[in-house]
């Protein structure tokens, strides 16, 4: 009997070692999810003439977004703000904005794996616009929030929940309005209203989420610095729990910036429209991390990448390309004209400006040329 013990007891010391070991290196193990962000997806009457494909009678999105698809493809999540309507015949743009199923294709080849659909262009096709997006998105399998067939589906899935190695975030996602389209009922339009923000971050902390981050479709359009109104609402949901605030809207880019564990970026810009007055024609890819060892979280390796939108005319018609700018600022003989050249080089030059005025902890990601590779700059 004693010695039966004595192996029973070697035995218990053995595993309480073990066990010992692995919390003592899962503790010291941090885990990480990378984020990438992206603005205004638009879809103006050029951008559907030019993705027709005549031979196939249909439409193909996925050469707009090939000379990004490697910057979209590398993070963990994706996320953008469709700030149209799908599949509602006929095809338009402004004022009341419906595109091909095709787009949302193009953007998920290229690397996109959600979508937010609050915006002031949600009900443009009413109740057959949102629930049709939706459809289509659900038959992609593109992960989306902001709009909701019903109530039942809304209270079922008030939240997005992206997860990956054990870090659980929360993407929420509102709008200030809907261009003064009463929201068709029975579905819903996530708006801005301070106590239902409330309450939704709520029900994101019950979800033993580590971070809450809400996509917000706000602020005044072609202004560059955001407003009293949209810094008000930054610290409001800050101080109810959320964690990180993303901007859309005002399809020009605002500030960004990193205080501690709190982050904002007011506005991303147009990631493709085709807007092409100053400051409109280009947008930010927002890149970072979520960190996590134990049961604490944070972000960490904020960084911007520069976007530009390219339209030669190939063939007879407007082409649409967006392109990571700082890479072909130093390839110039890539345009069909220096006109085409230097509107992109004002565009960098505009931003950066502001960027390195304005931006806080939070830097860009560029190309060098000298060793082919993106860096950040220190």
């Amino acid at each position: 009997m004693i010695r039966k013990c004595c192996i029973s007891s070697t035995y218990i010391l053995t595993l309480v070692h073990f066990l010992l070991s692995f919390i003592s290196f899962a503790q010291t193990d941090t885990s990480r999810v990378s984020f990438t962000f992206i603005g205004d997806v638009m879809g103006h009457d050029t951008q559907i003439r030019s993705a027709y494909q005549k031979q196939t009678n249909d439409f193909d999105y996925n050469s707009v977004f090939q000379y990004l698809k490697p910057q979209m493809s590398a993070a963990d999540f994706t996320i953008a703000n469709l700030e149209v309507t799908l599949g509602i015949k006929p095809y338009k743009g402004y004022p009341s904005f419906s595109s091909p199923a095709a787009l949302a294709s193009g953007l998920q080849n290229a690397g996109v794996d959600a979508l937010v659909t609050a915006n002031n262009h949600s009900c443009d096709r009413g109740k057959s616009g949102i629930i049709t997006t939706l459809d289509i998105l659900d038959n992609l399998e593109i992960q989306h929030t902001g709009t909701f067939r019903n109530s039942n589906e809304k209270e079922e899935s008030p939240l997005l929940i992206l997860e990956k190695d054990g870090i659980r975030v929360a993407l929420l996602n509102y709008t200030y309005g809907t261009n003064g389209i009463p929201v068709p009922s029975p579905t819903i339009v996530n708006l801005i209203d301070k106590t239902k923000i409330e309450e939704d971050i709520i029900r994101a902390k019950k979800s033993y989420v580590d971070k809450i981050i809400l996509f917000v479709h706000w602020g005044l359009e072609y202004q560059s610095n955001p407003s009293k109104e949209q810094q008000s609402l930054y610290q409001y949901c800050i101080e109810k729990g959320a964690d990180i605030i993303i901007g859309s809207h005002p399809h020009v880019l605002q500030r960004i910036e990193k205080h501690d564990n709190r982050f904002v970026a007011y506005s991303l810009g147009n990631f493709v429209s085709n807007q092409r007055k100053r400051y409109t024609d280009g947008g930010t890819l927002l890149h970072f991390e979520i960190a996590k060892l134990g049961d604490k979280s944070w972000v960490e390796n904020p960084n911007y990448q520069l976007t530009w939108v390219y339209t030669p005319n190939e063939k007879g018609r407007k082409e649409f390309y967006v392109l990571p700018a700082s890479k072909y600022e130093q390839e110039y003989d890539f345009f069909v004209g220096m006109q085409d050249y230097e509107a992109m080089m004002l565009f960098l030059n505009d931003t950066r400006k502001l960027y390195d005025a304005q931006n806080i902890n939070v830097p860009e990601k560029y190309y060098n040329s000298k060793t082919k590779a993106w860096e950040v700059r220190k």
